[in-house]
C-alpha cells in the first residue's frame, strides 16, 4: 500500500515537472524583460574597474596577511577575507563571457593578468564553455557543459560535487604545470587535455572542441602564461624559495574560493531537468533569483549572480544593471506572473530542496 502511494506520488511529481519543462514561453514576461531594460544594456567601465581593483587589492592584501602574520586567529580571519574578496574578483570571469567586444577596453587582459593567471583560472577555461550553457537548444541537455540533473541523481553525488571543488587548485597545478608541457610531446595527450581538462564545466560527459582562429591565439597565450606561473611556483616551493606554509595557505585560500563558487553553483539552478530541451521560460523557472531582502547573497553570489534566473532571460545585461532590471520587472508584472516563481529566500532553503529532491527520487 505504502509502495503504491509512493509510486503514485512520484508519478504526479514527474508529470508536474514535465509540465513545467514543456511549458510554452510566457511571451508577456519575455516582452517585458526586453522592453523595460533596453536602456540598461550598456556596460559602465568605471564600475567594472573600481569593483575589480577593490576586490583584488583587498583579496591579495588579506592573502599575504594570512601567509605571514604570526597570530593563528588573525591568519584565519585574513584567510576568510581573502576568500570572499578573491571570489568576488574571480567572479568577473562570468562577465567576460558576456561583455561585448570593447565594451570595457582592456578588462579581459587585466583580469587575466591579476586574477586569472595567478589563480590558474585563465578566462579561456570559461569562455566558449559558458556560452554553450546559454544556448537555447543546449540548456539542461547532455550538450550543456554546466548542467547536471543533481536533483534527480543519487544523494551521495552532492557531497562529491562539493569535495571536487576543494581539490580544484591542485588539479589546476597539474593541468598547467605538468600536463600542458607534456602536450608539446604528444598530440594525442594534447587532444585529451583540450577536450577534458580545459573548461570550468560540471558535466563530465562534455568534450570541448579544439579552439580556432583568434580565440586559439588568445587561448595559447593565456595557457603559456599560466604554465610558466605554475611551473615557477612549483619550482620555488621545491627549492625552498617559497616556504611550505605560505604555499599551503595559498592552496587553502584557492580551495576556499573554488568551494564557495561550488556552493553558489549548487543553488544557481534547481537541476530538475532530465536532459530534454526546454523553452526559455522553462529554463528561467529552473534557474534561481535570490534578491533582497536576503543579504548573505552579497557574499556567496556576487557580481550579479544573485539574479541568475534574470541573467538567463537577459544574458547580455551588465551585472550592475540586474538589480534595477529586477525592480522594474517586479513592479510591472502582476503577482500571478511566472517571473516571481524564480525568486527564492536564500541558500539554506535551496540546499534543503535539492537534498530532499535527491533523497525522494531515490527513496
Amino acid at each position: 500500500m505504502a509502495n503504491t502511494a509512493i509510486l503514485e506520488r512520484n508519478a504526479v511529481e514527474a508529470a508536474d515537472k514535465q509540465h513545467v519543462f514543456a511549458r510554452a514561453d510566457d511571451k508577456t514576461m519575455l516582452k517585458a524583460a526586453a522592453d523595460l531594460t533596453r536602456d540598461l544594456n550598456v556596460a559602465r567601465p568605471a564600475i567594472y574597474w573600481a569593483d575589480l581593483a577593490a576586490s583584488a587589492v583587498v583579496g591579495y592584501a588579506a592573502m599575504f596577511a594570512a601567509m605571514f602574520v604570526h597570530s593563528t586567529s588573525l591568519a584565519i580571519v585574513a584567510g576568510f577575507v581573502a576568500i570572499l574578496a578573491l571570489y568576488r574578483a574571480g567572479s568577473f570571469i562570468h562577465e567576460l563571457t558576456h561583455l561585448k567586444p570593447n565594451a570595457v577596453p582592456g578588462f579581459r587582459f587585466v583580469w587575466n593578468l591579476i586574477v586569472g593567471i595567478p589563480l590558474l583560472v585563465p578566462s579561456f577555461m570559461y569562455e566558449g564553455v559558458h556560452n554553450q550553457h546559454h544556448a537555447k537548444r543546449y540548456y539542461g541537455t547532455l550538450n550543456d557543459p554546466e548542467y547536471l540533473p543533481l536533483a534527480l541523481m543519487k544523494p551521495w553525488t552532492l557531497p562529491v560535487f562539493m569535495i571536487a571543488a576543494l581539490l580544484a587548485p591542485i588539479g589546476m597545478l597539474i593541468r598547467f604545470g605538468v600536463l600542458a608541457p607534456l602536450t608539446l610531446l604528444s598530440p594525442k595527450l594534447r587532444d585529451a587535455v583540450v577536450a577534458k581538462y580545459s573548461g570550468l564545466q560540471i558535466n563530465p560527459k562534455f568534450r570541448r572542441p579544439q579552439p580556432e582562429g583568434e580565440f586559439r591565439r588568445q587561448w595559447l597565450a593565456m595557457e603559456i602564461a599560466a604554465s610558466i606561473w605554475a611551473i615557477a611556483l612549483l619550482a620555488m616551493v621545491a627549492t625552498g624559495v617559497i616556504p611550505l606554509r605560505p604555499f599551503v595557505i595559498f592552496l587553502g585560500i584557492s580551495s576556499g574560493v573554488m568551494f564557495l563558487n561550488q556552493i553558489r553553483t549548487l543553488v544557481a539552478h534547481l537541476w530538475e531537468n532530465d536532459g530534454e530541451p526546454m523553452t526559455v521560460t522553462a529554463q528561467f523557472l529552473d534557474s534561481v533569483n535570490v534578491p533582497p531582502p536576503s543579504t548573505l547573497p552579497i557574499f556567496w553570489a556576487p557580481v550579479g549572480l544573485r539574479y541568475h534566473a534574470l541573467h538567463h532571460l537577459l544574458p547580455g545585461l551588465p551585472y550592475h544593471a540586474l538589480g534595477e532590471a529586477h525592480r522594474r520587472l517586479c513592479a510591472a508584472l502582476d503577482e500571478q506572473s511566472v517571473y516571481h516563481d524564480s525568486t527564492h529566500r536564500g541558500l539554506s532553503p535551496l540546499v534543503g530542496r535539492l537534498a530532499s529532491s535527491s533523497w525522494r527520487n531515490h527513496a
